[in-house]
């Protein structure tokens, strides 16, 4: 019960970090900042927790003459999905945000299982994994296009913001998903190497605040918070705490119920908690109400990623 309690609120805690961070892009007034900000504090709490369990921070140099170069990328793709996810949350909602680079995980997961890439288990497309991957985007559509559709039906103002190029922003998402899901497995191969999943983590924290240290100095010399018209939260600034817990818990978590479990679980969370963000308007977000239509998709994407995972 404990495992199932953790899964859900670490599911339920990652698009309330989305949102959170997209709060502070408000007040710095640039994506990358926001992400730094969040992989800062990220990687200064895993250093804590690294220390704690590991007593040490650093590894061995041969790392870098015997194992292949991708091992460092983790946090470089780890910074490519959450500074997207902050671009997105305002373009597309909470729900959207989630579903989009969710479907990018599945397509890419899907190939790394069957060729084995980064040094990951071989596990080879099967009909029914191939089926639930066929309801995980029978469920994205039911969400992003019948909602709509129904919508105007039946004389609505859609639910769906009424940005331009959706569909650009819909496919940034998926890219952004399909690299969240290269940063796990490689992720993955550097805790086996390291034989610490806590150091593998605040490795990948530590990569990601240096790439982001480097384009904010390129892009912004000088740092300066803005404030916003109606203040500065103090809560904007804890998205990479949640991002840091939530790494933590699925090291908890995948021990205790396995991998696929686990995964299903954390994927009910963030579907609960992006549903919450959108209907009630959560962390200053914009409110786009629930309907039955986006709740039926939402439950095929978690029939399908059962599928996938479990089978």
């Amino acid at each position: 019960m404990l495992a199932i309690i953790v899964g859900l609120v670490i599911g339920i805690g990652l698009p309330m970090q989305t949102s959170i961070n997209s709060r502070l892009k408000e007040s710095v007034g640039s994506p990358f900042l926001a992400s730094l900000t969040s992989f800062t504090l990220g990687t200064i709490f895993l250093a804590i927790i690294t220390l704690i369990i590991d007593h040490s921070l650093f590894f061995s140099s041969s790392l870098f003459q015997n194992q292949p170069a991708w091992i460092w990328l983790g946090g470089f793709l780890g910074v490519v999905y959450l500074t997207a996810n902050i671009l997105l949350f305002p373009k597309l909602g909470s729900v959207q945000t989630v579903i989009m680079p969710i479907l990018g995980q599945i397509i890419m997961g899907l190939i790394i299982d069957n060729f084995g890439l980064f040094s990951s288990m071989t596990k080879q497309l099967t009909i029914t994994r191939g089926f639930g991957a066929i309801l995980v985007l029978l469920g994205v559509v039911c969400i992003v296009a019948m909602d709509s559709i129904i919508g105007q039906m039946h004389g609505k103002i859609s639910d769906v913001p009424k940005e331009k190029n959706l569909n650009l922003w819909r496919l940034l998402g998926v890219i952004a998903g399909m690299f969240s899901a290269m940063q796990t497995a490689i992720n993955g191969h550097l805790s086996t190497v390291l034989k610490s999943t806590v150091k593998a983590a605040f490795i990948s924290f530590l990569v990601g605040a240096i790439v982001l240290i480097i384009i904010v100095l390129i892009q912004h010399p000088q740092l300066k918070i803005k404030k916003a018209e109606n203040g500065n939260p103090w809560w904007m600034w804890i998205g990479g705490l949640i991002g840091a817990l939530y790494v933590l818990g699925n090291v908890y978590l995948v021990p205790q119920v396995g991998t696929g479990l686990a995964v299903v679980i954390v994927l009910v969370g963030l579907m609960a908690g992006s549903l919450l963000i959108d209907q009630f308007g959560l962390l200053q977000s914009q409110r786009n109400p629930i309907t039955p239509i986006k709740i039926i998709g939402i439950l095929i994407m978690v029939a399908g990623v059962t599928l996938i995972r479990l089978f």
